[in-house]
């Protein structure tokens, strides 16, 4: 199963080649691929007609850490790389660097912590990983200063729910790698971008060097509908669909544009739903701020828990998510009308 692939792939920010090579496999008689220089990988398909030019767009990365100190004892210090809780790092199990060396997130045993300590979550810094070396010497046998980890955990489903790491955003790369393998009238660019989870920063390249008429990004995000959470606060419930971002801190949509997708999701009777916070970013936001500003819209899974060790989410979510985006792209042509109101010349 190319979801299950794709979840338990090694592919943190900076290191996404086993992502990419999966991707590239599954995809290599759909369209031509190529990669550049930052790592994103690109999937060109050409059609019937030039215009207008579209972009799809996933990320590849995933958080994860950053092996930066070996100590005498032959534990492993690390940096995080990007947004991880450290309140959920303890005795988590992890894989590191290209031999998938495995290891677990050690600290101070409870009993040998003062009250105080034990009253506020442990901080990363003061963590370590522990691979059973018996010294600095045997530690650097296995894994060397530079390596990276990500979360051990492997994809499993239940029924219509599905368990992982890395959804955020292998889910996305899933949506875009079904959607590129039908057929359409419009030559379609999938970008499968790098080190979205430090700052955008393969969409920024891959937006500047397709130039697209028109963007889809295909994302996660969190489903805060848990015990604990006032209804009023959530960003996005299970099982209601995709959700349409308005506004993050990276991006504010073209009210019209949104409104051309709901039509178009409401006539084919697909469910979705609103994006009901403003918190984080995505790929979007480089996207559609690039040369002289791209139409973008951009759809989120919703997953419980990204950036832990399992994430969750509901399959029928994530395809609702594929039959929306080729919808969409089935109407760029379709309608030419609609041309006006996304901004196209």
């Amino acid at each position: 199963m190319l979801l299950k692939q794709l979840c338990d792939a090694f592919g943190v920010s900076g290191a996404e080649a086993e992502v990419r090579d999966i991707i590239r496999q599954e995809l290599c008689t759909i369209g031509k691929t190529k990669t550049d220089p930052l790592g994103n990988l690109f999937v060109e398909k050409t059609a019937k007609y030039d215009k207008p030019t579209l972009m799809l767009c996933a990320h590849m990365d995933e958080v994860g850490f950053m092996i930066k100190h070996i100590d005498n004892n032959g534990f492993l210090r690390f940096d995080k790389i990007g947004g991880i809780d450290d309140r959920i790092l303890v005795s988590k199990n992890v894989v590191i660097g290209p031999n998938k060396i495995r290891g677990v997130i050690g600290a101070k045993a409870i009993h040998l912590q003062e009250p105080k300590e034990r009253e506020t979550p442990l901080r990363s810094k003061e963590l370590y990983i522990d691979i059973g070396a018996t010294s600095k010497e045997d530690a650097e046998k296995h894994v060397k200063i530079g390596d990276y980890a990500v979360f051990d955990t492997e994809f499993r489903s239940i029924d219509n729910i599905i368990m992982g790491k890395a959804l955020d955003d292998r889910i996305g790369c899933y949506v875009v790698s079904e959607v590129l393998k039908k057929s359409y009238d419009v030559p379609i660019t999938a970008a499968f971008t790098v080190q979205e989870e430090i700052g955008l920063r393969g969409s920024a390249v891959a937006a500047y060097a397709v130039n697209p008429d028109f963007a889809i990004v295909v994302e996660t995000t969190f489903a805060s509908d848990v015990p604990d959470t006032e209804e009023e606060s959530y960003c996005t419930t299970l099982s209601e669909g995709p959700a349409i971002t308005f506004m993050d801190m990276t991006y504010i949509a073209e009210k019209a544009l949104i409104n051309w997708v709901t039509d178009i999701a409401k006539q084919y009777n697909i469910p979705y739903q609103y994006k009901r916070t403003a918190f984080g970013g995505t790929d979007g936001g480089r996207i559609y701020t690039t040369r002289k500003g791209i139409p973008t819209v951009i759809f989120s899974v919703p997953c419980r828990y990204i950036h832990s060790p399992v994430a969750l989410a509901n399959i029928e979510d994530i395809n609702h998510t594929i039959s929306l985006v080729e919808k969409i792209i089935l109407h760029i042509k379709e309608k030419p009308t609609i041309k006006s109101k996304v901004g196209f010349e």
